[in-house]
């Protein structure tokens, strides 16, 4: 896929790059794996907002998709390369033989009237979905499972793919995108290839209207705010009050200070991201 140059016909075009969609072949998606969605503008069921700066943005429906790849055995036939709204990636329309459709993210290599296949017996190429204990060493890889039947969790956005590195007992190490390497369980099903839509990162949205067509709202910086909204507001002008640190809007150290949870997974990561 290519990105596509705008014509600097306004400030905001200049510097624009979209999407060509060369590889989409159907624009409208299959009607029997789309539900429609209701906005939350980033609200609890209370009502009460827990995610900021969301609301707005164009209309979207839900593409159901498979990441669980459970119709194992069965062959099926990619029908079409379709967009998604809802994901970075793209995404393929699967016919298997049994007559069912579903959607998979589609990585690079894969295309229309290709076969596609889940389970121990299926072949080492793009599309198709083994159990880690079966994948070679070096193989890329994508939509990893973390606990067996639940379904890929893990590398599932545009361009990203991880790396299969040794076997260890029961257990897999796999290389992930962020440089974490982690022990997963080899009856885990992963699917081969990196997935499509690797120009992603090189997308220029160039104004602000394109930002808020995601459903995403303006930020605005705690310096600007009273000191009542964050710990950064009050004072003439650019007055460091309330620090010193960073401070989110609760008041928590921004930078710095661990705040993830120990979990009962920890275990399984071998070497952290970024070390």
């Amino acid at each position: 896929m290519a990105v596509k140059i705008y014509k600097p016909t306004s400030p905001g075009r200049r510097g624009m790059t979209g999407y060509t969609f060369d590889e989409i072949t159907r624009k409208k998606p299959e009607k029997s794996l789309v539900l429609p969605v209701k906005k939350k503008a980033g609200r609890s069921n209370q009502g009460k907002i827990t995610v900021r700066h969301r609301g707005g943005g164009a209309k979207q429906k839900l593409r159901i998709i498979d990441f669980k790849r459970g119709k194992l055995g069965i062959p099926g036939k990619v029908a079409a390369i379709e967009y998604d709204p809802n994901r970075t990636a793209r995404i393929a329309l699967i016919d298997y033989a049994d007559g069912e459709k579903r959607y998979i993210l589609a990585p690079v290599g894969l295309n229309v009237s290709d076969v596609v296949q889940s389970g121990e017996n299926a072949e080492l190429k793009p599309g198709n979905a083994l159990p880690l204990k079966l994948i070679p060493s070096g193989t890329l890889i994508h939509n990893i499972e973390f606990i067996k039947g639940k379904g890929g969790q893990l590398v599932r956005g545009a361009g990203t793919a991880a790396q299969v590195m040794v076997r260890e007992g029961e257990y897999v190490l796999v290389k992930l995108p962020s440089g974490e390497v982690r022990r997963i369980h080899g009856d885990c099903l992963a699917t081969i290839g990196q997935v499509s839509n690797v120009e992603h990162q090189s997308i220029s949205l160039g104004k602000a209207g394109r930002r808020r067509l995601m459903g995403w709202r303006p930020s605005v910086r705690g310096e600007a705010m009273t000191p009542r909204d964050h710990p950064h507001g009050g004072g003439q002008g650019k007055n460091p009050r309330g620090f010193p640190g960073p401070k989110t809007p609760r008041g928590k150290p921004a930078y710095g200070l661990k705040t993830r949870k120990p979990k009962p997974s920890d275990k399984f990561i071998i070497k952290r991201r970024g070390k």
